[in-house]
């Protein structure tokens, strides 16, 4: 009997609508393509992507994907479910050039089984708050990486701050989502996401806050982990 995928078809759906626009840096992406840099760096400073082999969950239309690739990794491989995305993904690539980078639609947790301990650096950014079971993606990131590499999350946090700068003011007021993008109830807070790292035998090593100013569109990295936040840890070497 095969195992359900851990997937919501309206959360596909609604990205694969999308999918022409990922590419656009004044769509409804925008967002992910300025605070792309600012998540490039710190998994960077942390991990060094130079030669290594990456895997990103829920790579989308490839942004951070692209991005890791052009920045020295040995090898990339993005995956997503979202066969639209995954193709806007492939031709961007084949249209820049970029090196060393594949796609793939699979599952995280189909591609554990297929191979794991395979890659140095596993990144899974802005997925977990759309899918049904955030513990088993979480599960299947810390079986793909090897011993002493090392896994980073980005996610939303879920209390009443985030609740009215990620939904009210996002997506309501300021318009820079479409209405319905994330549900509150699926956001994650820190100490759960720790806990399933924790569980998964993954160490949490560092944590930052990604923090936006709307008046001038800036966003920078703090230590206030109240909204958007990044987490990084590591699987022990036994």
């Amino acid at each position: 009997m095969t195992a359900p995928i851990n997937v919501d078809p309206a959360e596909l759906e609604k990205f694969s609508a999308l999918a022409h626009h990922w590419w656009d840096p004044e769509s409804e992406f925008k967002p992910l393509h300025q605070m792309n840099p600012l998540r490039l760096g710190w998994i960077d400073q942390i991990a060094g992507l130079k030669d290594k082999k990456i895997v990103d969950i829920g790579c989308g239309g490839g942004i951070l994907a692209d991005a890791m690739a052009r920045s020295g990794a040995a090898e990339v491989l993005g995956v997503d479910l979202a066969k639209k995305s995954l193709q806007v993904a492939q031709l961007h690539a084949l249209e820049a050039g970029t090196p060393h980078i594949t796609y793939r639609e699979i599952s995280a947790e189909a591609l554990a089984a297929e191979q794991p301990a395979a890659f140095d650096v596993v990144t899974c950014m802005e997925m977990l708050e759309h899918v049904p079971d955030p513990a088993s993606v979480v599960h299947a990131c810390a079986n793909l990486v090897k011993p002493g590499g090392w896994v980073f999350f980005s996610t939303l946090n879920r209390n009443l701050k985030s609740f009215g700068l990620a939904i009210v003011a996002a997506e309501y007021i300021l318009k820079m989502l479409p209405t319905g993008t994330h549900e509150y109830q699926k956001f994650l807070r820190p100490s759960e996401l720790t806990r399933f790292c924790r569980e998964a035998g993954l160490d949490v090593k560092a944590s930052s806050g990604l923090q936006y100013n709307p008046l001038t569109g800036r966003y920078w990295l703090s230590q206030d982990c109240s909204v958007n936040y990044l987490l990084a840890a590591q699987r022990p070497v036994v």
